[in-house]
């Protein structure tokens, strides 16, 4: 007499193993990014101890080498108006950056759609990006005088063309097919650039706006640097004079923080809009 079958176990649902595994590798992925934070915090921190650790040794002078809590120190003072002056550079900068991711987006639309534009303009704007931006600082500042919308164009100036190139080549880097599936359903070049392009091109606009990040904060000094009233580089140049080199750090410090909370704001971005593959 054959044996009564067993109980037997019920099936696994389809794609249970697919998705267990994925959720493994996110839970790794996210161990891994938890450490390299962890690692960036370990090394800024020890660079900062040592460096106030060894002013405090070595018994350098302030005005050679401040101490990190000597530099602190400085935010204290009201003659130095930190708030002010940090908030019109901050203002120059994400200003002339969004104008640049603006501007840069809608130049590489254009040349991508015309050809006659491209060979006519494009070559001028080449010419125009080697024009040293020092050079053409004290000319826009006798144009249109100085002041904070004179330093947003100084930092538009410098950010717009990394933004312009690589949106162009993500544009011109779209599948062939697609682009001939949507124009052979009548789609007009927005529905084209709304469906196909933008979404294709993401990576390459983001890659533009992290270069164009960088350089922001270098167009806002340059430009407070040539001729302005407020500012960090503005009063970096004020505390010169007096050899105030705790307040001059101090000014180094907050553009860095600026540049750096710019930078994060364009990685969150490209987090939220572009895929996990398409960013490796």
């Amino acid at each position: 007499m054959p044996d009564a079958p067993g109980p037997t176990s019920p099936p696994a649902p389809p794609g249970g193993a697919d998705a267990a595994e994925a959720a493994l590798q996110r839970r790794e992925e996210r161990r891994r990014t938890a450490w390299r934070w962890l690692a960036i915090l370990v090394v800024h921190v020890g660079l900062v101890l040592a460096w106030q650790f060894g002013v405090r040794a070595s018994g350098l002078p302030a005005v050679v080498l401040p101490a990190p809590t000597d530099i602190i120190v400085t935010l204290a003072k009201q003659n130095y108006a930190w708030a002010d002056n940090t908030w019109v550079t901050a203002a120059e900068i994400v200003g002339g950056y969004l104008l640049a991711v603006v501007g840069g987006v809608v130049l590489a639309l254009l040349f991508s759609w015309s050809r006659l534009l491209t060979v006519a303009v494009f070559p001028v704007l080449v010419t125009l990006n080697m024009v040293p931006k020092v050079a053409l600082g004290p000319l826009v500042i006798t144009w249109f005088s100085y002041g904070l919308r004179t330093n947003m164009l100084i930092t538009f100036s410098l950010c717009v063309f990394p933004i312009l190139l690589t949106t162009l080549r993500g544009l011109r880097e779209v599948e062939p097919d697609l682009l001939d599936l949507v124009r052979s359903l009548r789609g007009s070049r927005w529905a084209v650039f709304r469906t196909i392009q933008l979404p294709g091109s993401l990576p390459f606009i983001l890659s533009g706006m992290k270069v164009g990040a960088v350089l922001a904060v270098a167009g806002a000094v340059v430009g407070e640097f040539i001729a302005s009233d407020r500012g960090l580089a503005y009063l970096m140049i004020q505390v010169q004079s007096s050899l105030d080199t705790p307040a001059m750090f101090m000014a180094v410090l907050l553009l860095t923080l600026l540049g750096m909370a710019l930078y994060l704001a364009v990685l969150l971005l490209e987090l939220a809009l572009v895929p996990r593959d398409a960013r490796r």
